[in-house]
């Protein structure tokens, strides 16, 4: 038997998901090195993009080496690639000094992941959506509150402390929570009042965590709302200029730091790539991760559309989805070159962990029809065993 070349695009959550999971399917292949896995990744780490907001409150490192997390067996390549020619089993990639090479492979899996949707330059704010992006956040509000402890005119000192969040999905939440412990720390170790910090949550719905029952919103907003934080529904952050926060309904209100969570959106790299997309720009796959008119190319996690063949659910775009489905395309492309039947997508349990600073969390499953909900440490505990088992690090 000749050896088979298996190519990975990406290093996100469902990319390193799909390289264990590989690996471990095709473990007699790979135990007689008749299997060529090669991860092709823009930088030589994991983002753990899912925490970006800890290294804007503590200087946390979220990125994880990919030599860590693969000592060997998998080939790993920093690279961008470019196009790939499906008819040749062929893609062409960069490599990082912008070399220009080519690659041919047996199995494709494209998991490219998604962007995080930033605001237009004339917005003002900072976007939560880099390592750079959280540094400046942690600089600004930093900078602002040793300005505050510093300040004589009261209204100014009130507008530097004050900390807007500009969108309220998970992401918002997690990150004002962790603002409201660590600002307000570092506050008290300057001499400020920490309870003179103000973090606004800025909802543009009618209520948090649309994604489940409106009691677990409610229960997401009590507990923001004990740790201090403003959740403002029905509102959205237009710009925030020179101090400034504009709202769609006119208001205008002092501000010392805006901060953009505002969701992600489909990696432009996939239709640059050739894949076919959907109208909104994710991969079309069908049932089984198999991407349109591309033999051999697969496709899962945040940049590819997928659903549940039973009842049409389409999946989200979290690590909690990535992980089954990088389990179950091993078993698909293991099935597909033996020329069986292969296993199709099936819906991910119904849930969500969500972090609410320190030793604080909320865990919603869904089963059998009843809510359940974990709050207090056990859920932040939850969250946390999440985060870990993502990134495949030791709980």
């Amino acid at each position: 038997m000749k050896e088979l070349t298996c190519v990975v695009i990406g290093a996100g959550y469902a990319g390193i998901h799909a390289v264990k999971e590989i690996r471990k399917q095709f473990k007699n292949l790979v135990n007689k090195q008749l299997l060529r896995l090669v991860l092709i990744n823009k930088h030589p780490f994991h983002l753990r993009k899912v925490l970006m907001f800890r290294p804007a409150v503590t200087n946390e490192e979220i990125r994880v080496p990919l030599k860590k997390l693969f000592p060997d067996g998998v080939e790993l390549m920093q690279a961008t690639v470019t196009k790939i020619v499906a008819e040749e089993k062929k893609l062409t990639y960069l490599n990082i000094v912008g070399e220009e090479h080519t690659m041919n492979y047996d199995m494709l899996v494209v998991a490219a992941g998604s962007f995080i949707r930033e605001p237009g330059m004339e917005q003002g704010g900072i976007p939560l959506a880099s390592l750079e992006n959280a540094q400046q956040i942690r600089n600004a509000w930093l900078t602002n509150l040793e300005r505050a402890a510093l300040e004589d005119n009261s209204q100014e000192r009130e507008r530097l402390m004050r900390i807007a969040i500009a969108g309220a999905g998970i992401s918002g939440m997690e990150t004002a929570a962790e603002l409201a412990y660590y600002a307000r720390k570092d506050a008290k170790r300057l001499g400020l009042d920490p309870q003179s910090l103000k973090i606004d949550l800025y909802n543009s719905h009618q209520r948090l965590f649309l994604d489940g029952p409106a009691k677990v919103g409610k229960k997401l907003e009590n507990i923001l709302q004990d740790i201090g934080i403003n959740v403002v529904h029905e509102k959205r952050v237009i710009k925030e200029k020179d101090g400034i926060l504009w709202l769609s309904n006119n208001e205008k209100r002092p501000v010392g730091l805006c901060i953009w969570t505002l969701g992600l959106q489909p990696n432009p790299m996939l239709r640059e790539l050739g894949l076919p997309v959907t109208s909104e720009g994710y991969a079309l796959v069908d049932a089984s991760y198999r991407v349109a008119d591309m033999p051999g190319v697969y496709s899962i996690g945040d940049c590819a559309r997928i659903v549940d063949p039973l009842n049409e659910h389409v999946d989200g775009k979290t690590c909690k989805e990535a992980m089954p489905q990088a389990a179950r395309l091993a078993k698909v492309i293991l099935a597909d070159l033996e020329g069986r039947q292969a296993p199709v997508h099936k819906s991910y349990l119904n849930s969500f962990s969500i972090g609410l600073g320190p030793e604080k969390g909320l865990t919603w499953v869904k089963k059998w029809g009843v809510d359940f909900i974990i709050t207090g440490k056990l859920g932040w505990k939850i969250k946390k065993y999440t985060w870990a088992t993502a990134s495949m690090l030791k709980k």
